[in-house]
């Protein structure tokens, strides 16, 4: 066995190979991702190795076990035996870049390619705060909004946009001036600094060394300001740390004006801020950061009339039974892998693993947007709040996880508060909260679900499972849905001529009267398809020699890099399908026979 450096994106990567004989060939394969340090992958492959050797493989953070092989099996193994072996162990970015991109590389390729800058920079940047550059910044628009079109353009579902500074009496009533509170911890071991919940203090342990906290105290993560210029006559008052106490404030008059009859909810897509202890792994902990969420009115005791949809949606459930069994067990993050079942969510309701049918329907709602916008369902589980986890209104708590390169952590959260923020606000403001059901009835509805999730953590979802490394075309190649590409196509005039620009321009500027589509005339063909594909741009228009006599284009779809010729007049109808519709880009032209680039 032996280290080999490939060269990615600009980046050094390392791997373990191991060479073999198969039949009169010497065949060599990956056997495992060492990391971007030469000396720190030393280190890692002789570990390797020495575990292979005893008969042990448990590389790949634990993803890909092997038993009883070492250096001679492999070779003495049949061909189909060895070909079994090797899809067992092999991790390539080729096919499975998301488990290999770090966190870190994500920042990186963000910084590089225009999707995310730390705030600042030029003057160090400051912690928890990041800027949206030109790609990055369209792909989060294209995130909000069809997040907003999915979530509220039904009939029982409102938006509205709150202020980010309000009375702070808002904060009062809600509880998050008393009770909004975390435990800054330092690790004896390490030094490590982060902070932790109230439950956690003398249970967890340091993720780093897995050394023992010490408490520095409590604090409150609201941001602070005074509203007034004048210091002596200013009232303190807060930066929002969540969306959602607005939506109850507003609750009445948002009601009435609509003319909304429970069940429905109240929608807000907004900037929250948290003045976290430790800032870190990028886009996940912000100090700033915005946050999309519904809050979901019923009347006690009100069916859902959805849960047919929810029937043959599965996902690995892993509630609170499943966490302590397993924390008996290990305790590790081996043992929450293998304590998770595949469930059908209709099935986990009816069995009360989830408590009500609200809850399991918007479960399988937020569940089907990722999917639809092509994230990967591999990646996905839902988690059970433990009780002495839950906030401090929360009747029943479900978090919607990923499995992020760091491992599995909360991606949206949904809390079942009952009628606690209308309670708190109706008592605090002495103002009637209650409103007439059906009947004319006087009621005070509960929230039966609050669907809540960062933008930045669905960024983050979209960008690792689009990620590919393409080592036929040499390049990364961005597969982001078409609906979330920020560019929707490029185009290109093949050579620099007068009356192949002119036709190129002309193309591009029909096609910005309803997409974002740019103009590329650098370079080869190849490199603008190669730009094209980091950027995750699905579609390339090329004006060629053909274009020229028979007013047709060639577009370029990214996925597969094969072409079709299509009519000049027909490109936004085509685009406008493939794009909005989910068409199939080929069912509109003539395949074009040429090599991959």
């Amino acid at each position: 066995m032996y280290i080999v450096k490939k060269n990615i994106a600009g980046h050094d990567y390392y791997y373990l190979n191991k060479s073999f004989r198969k039949g009169d060939k010497v065949i060599s394969k990956n056997i495992s991702y060492l990391g971007k340090d030469k000396k720190e992958a030393e280190e890692k492959a002789k570990e390797i190795i020495e575990k292979m050797e005893k008969g042990i493989s448990n590389i790949n953070k634990g993803k890909i076990e092997q038993k009883d092989m070492d250096e001679n099996n492999i070779a003495n193994e049949t061909e189909e035996a060895d070909k079994k072996a090797l899809e067992k162990k092999e991790l390539t970015i080729d096919d499975k870049t998301s488990s290999i991109l770090t966190i870190e590389e994500l920042a990186n390729f963000c910084k590089k390619k225009g999707f995310v800058y730390p705030s600042g920079e030029i003057y160090g940047g400051l912690g928890g705060f990041w800027d949206f550059g030109h790609l990055g910044v369209e792909l989060k628009n294209n995130i909000k909004k069809e997040w907003w079109k999915f979530h509220v353009y039904r009939e029982d579902v409102v938006g509205i946009d709150g202020s980010i500074i309000t009375n702070p009496k808002v904060w009062e009533a809600s509880g998050h001036v008393k009770s909004f509170v975390d435990v800054a911890v330092v690790c004896k071991k390490c030094g490590n600094k982060t902070k932790i919940d109230k439950h956690e203090v003398g249970k967890k342990k340091c993720e780093k060394c897995q050394g023992e906290f010490a408490s520095k105290g409590e604090f409150n993560p609201m941001f602070t300001t005074q509203v007034g210029p004048i210091k002596e006559d200013s009232v303190q008052a807060y930066l929002r740390p969540e969306t959602a106490q607005l939506i109850f404030a507003d609750f009445k008059l948002v009601q009435e004006n609509s003319r909304l009859q429970l069940p429905f909810g109240i929608a807000q897509v907004g900037k929250s801020f948290r003045n976290e202890l430790s800032p870190r792994e990028f886009l996940f902990r912000c100090r700033e950061f915005e946050q999309m969420e519904i809050e979901y009115f019923i009347e006690e005791g009100m069916k859902c009339p959805y849960t047919e949809e929810i029937k043959g949606v599965n996902i690995l459930v892993y509630d609170e039974k499943m966490q302590k069994s397993a924390k008996e067990k290990e305790g590790s993050e081996q043992s929450s892998e293998s304590a998770a079942e595949l469930m059908d969510l209709y099935e986990a309701w009816k069995k009360s693993i989830i408590k009500t049918d609200w809850h399991a329907y918007w479960i399988a709602k937020e569940y089907e947007w990722f999917l639809n916008l092509g994230a990967n369902p591999n990646n996905f589980r839902i988690r059970q709040h433990c009780s002495d986890e839950k906030s401090h209104y929360a009747v029943d708590t479900w978090d919607l996880e990923y499995k992020f390169p760091m491992g599995w952590r909360e991606l949206q959260g949904f809390a079942n508060r009952s009628n606690y923020d209308l309670t708190q606000h109706q008592e605090y403001s002495k103002q009637n909260m209650e409103i007439l059901n059906k009947d004319g009835k006087k009621v005070l509805p509960n929230v039966v679900c609050e669907p809540s999730l960062g933008v930045e953590r669905a960024f983050l979802v979209f960008m690792f499972d689009s990620y590919f490394y393409d080592e036929k075309r040499g390049n990364v190649v961005l597969k982001l849905n078409p609906k979330l590409a920020p560019v929707k196509a490029a185009v290109f005039p093949i050579v620099k001529r007068p009356e192949y620009i002119k036709m190129s321009e002309e193309i591009l500027k029909d096609l910005r009267k309803e997409f974002n589509v740019v103009y590329d005339k650098s370079g080869s063909v190849g490199r603008r398809y190669s730009r094209a594909d980091e950027n995750g741009t699905p579609m390339c228009i090329t004006v060629d020699e053909q274009s020229l006599k028979d007013n047709t284009a060639t577009i370029r779809w990214r996925d597969n890099t094969e072409q079709v010729r299509v009519k000049i007049p027909e490109l936004r109808e085509i685009m406008r399908k493939v794009i909005n519709e989910g068409a199939d880009l080929f069912k509109f032209g003539k395949k074009v026979n040429t090599r991959v680039k």
